[in-house]
């Protein structure tokens, strides 16, 4: 049986707070304090194996950096997207594909969008990433 869609989240949250100082959750908190990560689904595609055997969740990983405006966010962009490395979001996810034994494997495909984001009068620098998940 294909793993829910809180359990996914749960497990990339987990797999997200290995990267030191990243605050993690498994939805979308209220309130911003960057460095912060979450994931939000973008959409679930069943019977993408013969028997509807396999599920695959398609996710898009936020990452706020800090204040649009900081130097130091901006600094630390590299090292979210580094392809290695201890602040690497790829190597933190992809470094247990099965995201502790509960899906099948994922894959990290993309940075998708690295933009600003409004909160009230702040402006953020964020990134989404593109996980693809088979549960």
């Amino acid at each position: 049986m294909a793993a829910t869609v809180s359990a996914v989240a749960t497990a990339i949250k987990t797999q997200l707070a290995t990267i030191p100082n990243l605050r993690t959750f498994d939805y979308q908190p209220e309130q911003l304090n960057p460095p912060v990560a979450f994931p939000i689904l973008n959409s679930i595609n069943y019977h993408r194996a013969f028997q509807g055997g396999d599920v695959e969740m398609n996710w898009s990983i936020v990452v706020v950096v800090g204040r649009y405006l900081d130097r130091v966010a901006h600094t630390n962009l590299d090292g979210y997207l580094s392809y290695s490395g201890t602040t690497s979001i790829r190597a933190a996810l992809e470094a247990d594909k099965t995201l502790g034994g509960v899906v099948q494997t994922c894959v990290l495909d993309s940075a998708m969008e690295i933009d600003t984001l409004t909160v009230g009068d702040a402006d953020f620098l964020q990134i989404q990433l593109s996980l693809r998940v088979h549960a």
